[in-house]
């Protein structure tokens, strides 16, 4: 198992910003794809984001273009997801997920191998 761990969720009122952190340890994530996914209840599982590890090229859902951004620090070995323009239907659990050199769907969960424990993201007044 290739342990990822997803930070930064918290309760943030509707137009507010968060930043996730998804890092791993004991290897390095620059080989790996990471996408990002959120888990709302009732909902399935939604592709929100991804960064490619060949050429560093980004992907979003629709519903988060223009206010999410992925990004990758290698030095830190982390992936980072800045929330902006927060809305209520933003709120849910948010996990990283990689994959070994590229997805060939970004939003299909099921192109990922490894997995974070998720973290609960609220927007709320």
């Amino acid at each position: 198992q290739l342990p990822l761990v997803e930070s930064g969720g918290r309760l943030v009122q509707p137009g507010g910003s968060l930043r996730l952190s998804c890092a791993a340890s004991g290897y390095t994530l620059e080989s790996y794809s990471i996408g990002w996914f959120r888990l709302a209840p009732a909902k399935e599982r939604e592709g929100v984001s991804c960064i490619s590890s060949i050429d560093g090229s980004t992907y979003y859902a629709d519903s988060v273009k223009g206010r999410f951004t992925i990004s990758r620090d290698n030095a830190k070995n982390t992936v980072y997801l800045q929330l902006n323009s927060l809305k209520p239907e933003d709120t849910a659990v948010y996990y990283c997920a990689a994959v070994l050199e590229s997805p060939v769907i970004w939003y299909y969960e099921y192109e990922y191998d490894y997995w974070g424990q998720g973290t609960q993201v609220t927007v709320s007044s």
